[in-house]
């Protein structure tokens, strides 16, 4: 836990972190409109997929520009430029008159979500690499803060609103508001420069992050595929009939993921990343089983394992892929986001497919297979320190 006394006693630390629950925050509210727009357009699972394809695709085709981005305006600049852009676009989703329309708007959210995900865990990597701190961890446990308490405080104030829009705009309006505050703390900040011999890319270099960026596919297929359709697992499966209780699942999710990572640190310290990988997908495996029980109270108690059990994952790849010898963090971290974003990217619409020719209870059992692949991925380098 010191990595968390650290965040919230030193603004140093705790405003480059506010990003982090800054994005998450956002999605966390939109997520809880997912079914409205899906009932608002008339969208079956296979084109609310394809939807989610295209923010995933805005995030993946604009991360390979971040390491330039970095470099022109300043690593700290732009991720405080990129959180307000993200946080404005995704006002566009619930305007939408069409799919088409959706699509497009989905597309250019996620040109912000990428480039500025990425940009923050690189700005966190230079925050430990210039302190000698490790917080990585616990930043990504506030990332599943801001999820967390966005989807908590919107379903407290969705019947408040008579238009979902007016409520994302209070959101927008309160995230904006506070990163312009802390943003001085980190505005100047900017990457260590590693000299151009040493920032090439050979096999020797990127072999732990080529077994690292696999793991994180699987692993961010689970977390996107989660973020998008839990919400339409309890009203279409479980039948939950109250829209502000079809959160539940991803408020619980969210919770348990916050409290694993703000252990992570810690943990990650003690027993190493292999192990905590390993645990980690056992986790997820008992969560999923737990979920497709189809139970309303077994299924809120999976997915707050299956949060826990993905929690520390992440976080802990993109540490190693932050450090990586000779090569830029923005660099190690664009190679293992870019190839867990194809995950991510691929995850909601293949489960849109998938739910569309079956049903949605076999996408989640998709899922639980590929936590399997993720543990038997980890357990082939359980020999290798990263």
């Amino acid at each position: 836990m010191n990595s968390l006394k650290l965040i919230l006693t030193n603004l140093k630390y705790f405003a480059p972190v506010w990003v982090f629950s800054s994005l998450n925050f956002i999605i966390g509210t939109w997520v809880l409109y997912i079914p409205y727009v899906k009932a608002k357009l008339e969208l079956n699972d296979s084109q609310l997929g394809l939807a989610l394809f295209c923010l995933a695709l805005g995030v993946l085709l604009f991360i390979p520009f971040v390491p330039f981005l970095s470099k022109k305006i300043g690593l700290g600049r732009y991720t405080l430029i990129g959180v307000l852009l993200f946080s404005m676009t995704f006002l566009l989703p619930l305007l939408a008159p069409s799919y088409l329309t959706l699509c497009a708007s989905l597309f250019f959210a996620g040109i912000f979500l990428g480039t500025t995900d990425v940009a923050m865990n690189a700005l966190v990597s230079e925050v430990e690499r210039n302190n000698s701190c490790n917080i990585m961890s616990a930043a990504h446990g506030f990332f599943s803060l801001g999820g967390a308490l966005g989807a908590m405080l919107g379903s407290l104030l969705m019947p408040f609103f008579t238009k979902p829009f007016y409520h994302m705009v209070v959101m927008v309006s309160f995230i904006i508001l506070v990163n312009l505050i802390l943003g001085k703390h980190y505005f100047l900040i900017a990457e260590k420069v590693v000299p151009k011999e040493k920032t090439s890319y050979h096999f020797k270099t990127l072999k732990p992050l080529y077994t690292i960026a696999l793991i994180a596919f699987v692993i961010m297929c689970s977390e996107g595929a989660i973020e998008h359709w839990s919400t339409l697992y309890f009203t279409e499966v479980i039948g939950v009939a109250k829209n502000n209780l079809a959160g539940i699942g991803f408020i619980v999710f969210s919770t348990t993921m916050t409290i694993g990572r703000f252990f992570g640190d810690k943990i990650s310290e003690n027993i190493g990343s292999i192990k905590i990988i390993l645990l980690g997908c056992v986790l997820a495996s008992i969560g999923y089983l737990a979920i497709l029980t189809s139970q309303f109270y077994t299924s809120i108690l999976g997915f707050g394992i299956l949060g826990l059990g993905l929690s520390v994952i992440i976080p802990e790849l993109f540490r190693i892929a932050g450090k990586t010898e000779g090569v830029k963090a923005s660099v190690g971290i664009s190679f293992v986001s870019g190839v867990g974003f194809v995950g991510f990217l691929l995850g909601p619409v293949i489960l849109g497919y998938i739910s569309n020719t079956f049903n949605l209870k076999v996408s989640f059992f998709a899922l639980f297979i590929l936590s399997i692949v993720a543990f038997l991925t980890a357990l082939t380098k359980r020999k290798i320190k990263f």
